[in-house]
């Protein structure tokens, strides 16, 4: 197994040779704010910049228009919330605390998940920082997303553009299509993030290869089913 010296290495690392990144971040102490910087920042850059590039106008029809029945009174206090600065703050702060406390519950359930690990020496916190080593995925298709906002001409662009390798995209599926969210959701960082988790919890416990997958696999594959059974139902 290779051997990774320094934080900035494993950023580059944990794309082609995660083992040996997972191993040198469990030996260290605060290597993963590096990842959480990186996240962060591409998601919060991400959302600026569309805000800013996207009509307004067009896009709060979208997005009324996706709620279904209203009434023109609903319709324009929809509307008033749609100026840019509201959006702004929105997206912003939105994209903030989801990434955090999705991140959290995931720690949490990581944590839960590997007590029965004999050698079980890894709490929240460490495994918090895991989520953000498993998320690296999304810098690579954000700096995909942004390439495309930066190239574009087209002011009415959907939300879509921002996960350039998510079903939702590749289909073009309207955004106020009831299956806009869930396809928006399956996307190739999602795999290569399980993937990235099921190598880390390999790495971190004495767990078999296939527990580890299974434990990886298994709040997604939950998740999903339960929303596509919802979907297909109502």
């Amino acid at each position: 197994m290779h051997s990774v010296s320094n934080p900035f290495q494993a950023c580059n690392d944990i794309f082609f040779k995660p083992n040996g990144v997972f191993k040198a971040v469990g030996e260290r102490n605060n290597w993963s704010w590096m990842p959480f910087f990186m996240v962060m920042g591409i998601t919060l850059v991400l959302q600026y910049l569309y805000v800013n590039f996207v009509d307004i106008e067009w896009f709060a029809n979208l997005n009324i228009a996706a709620q279904g029945d209203m009434s023109p009174a609903e319709e324009d206090q929809m509307r008033a919330f749609f100026t840019r600065s509201s959006l702004m703050w929105s997206q912003l702060i939105g994209a903030f605390f989801a990434l955090i406390i999705i991140n959290a519950i995931y720690a949490v359930y990581l944590n839960l998940a590997t007590r029965a690990d004999d050698s079980h020496v890894f709490g929240f916190t460490d495994w918090y920082g895991f989520s953000w080593w498993v998320s690296m995925p999304y810098v690579i298709t954000g700096l995909l997303g942004l390439a495309i906002l930066l190239f574009t001409n087209d002011h009415q662009i959907s939300p879509a553009a921002l996960a350039p390798t998510s079903l939702s995209y590749i289909l073009s599926v309207p955004m106020d299509s009831e299956w806009f969210a869930f396809c928006q959701a399956i996307r190739l960082e999602l795999f290569w993030g399980i993937y990235l988790a099921m190598v880390g919890i390999s790495q971190w416990t004495s767990f078999s290869k296939q527990k580890a997958a299974i434990i990886a696999t298994a709040p997604y594959l939950i998740i999903y089913s339960i929303w596509l059974v919802a979907l297909l139902a109502f």
